[in-house]
């Protein structure tokens, strides 16, 4: 098998570099029911779709496996964001049950440690498996955290270690928030070819599609700009183009 990063580039080749962040809220009911149909409608401006932990907990393994089955028969990767973080063993057994989920990559927190984190890359690997790990989130407040400045071998702000640790590690890619250019800019330069950056914040939260793309980005994750549009066909295929330059 391909690896996560070589399947979900052959797809946004075809489809453009749009994630779908389907995170609902609790007042959306049937979400599986609604999470399917909106792979079926969506699918040709989609590489990926995204499902958060608020979205899998209410979810029994046959329901998320009918989403992953039903993203995979229109050639989606599915990405389970659930910021992994934790000692080895915990990692190792959490990401054997995503797997059998039918998942295709995770999201991790690189705050557990860059050994941790390796032997989580590197385990995923064998499996064809893909590790997108945290370097600077979209909200405001993100700079309260990511942005510290820190000290170990030199001064840097955390956000840079944590790119340092995901480019040691080798993971397929990093999230970076569509509300930082300037931060993306930054990884994009250090980083070139070796990584992907996944960005979410496009539109609600206040980032400007064609300028992240433009930064450096390669994928955008989008959730609720196209979630709670009065078109959510119209907004993606929108999206979709700006994502693949016309």
């Amino acid at each position: 098998m391909a690896t996560f990063k070589t399947r979900l580039s052959k797809i946004s080749k075809t489809n453009g570099k749009i994630i779908l962040a389907n995170d609902y809220d609790l007042s959306v009911k049937k979400l599986e029911k609604k999470t399917v149909e909106n792979i079926k409608q969506l699918h040709p401006f989609l590489c990926a779709i995204k499902l958060n932990f608020h979205l899998l907990l209410p979810l029994g393994k046959k329901e998320i496996l009918k989403i992953t089955n039903t993203s995979h028969q229109y050639g989606l990767q599915t990405i389970a964001d659930i910021k992994l973080n934790d000692i080895g063993n915990t990692n190792r057994v959490t990401i054997e049950n995503l797997w059998s989920l039918g998942f295709d990559a995770v999201i991790a927190n690189p705050i557990m440690g860059i050994d941790s984190l390796k032997n989580l890359v590197n385990i995923s690997h064998k499996q064809d498996k893909g590790v997108i790990t945290l370097c600077h989130m979209s909200a405001p407040e993100a700079r309260l955290s990511y942005d510290i400045e820190i000290k170990m071998k030199k001064k840097q702000q955390l956000y840079q270690l944590f790119l340092d640790w995901a480019l040691n590690s080798k993971a397929d890619g990093i999230v970076v928030g569509a509300t930082f250019p300037k931060i993306i800019q930054y990884c994009a330069k250090k980083i070139g070819k070796k990584m992907s950056i996944f960005s979410p914040g496009v539109g609600v939260q206040g980032g400007n599609a064609k300028e992240v793309l433009s930064s450096g980005t390669d994928y955008l994750i989008v959730g609720r700009t196209i979630l709670n549009a009065k078109d959510p066909i119209n907004v993606a295929k929108e999206l979709h183009l700006q994502s693949i330059g016309k």
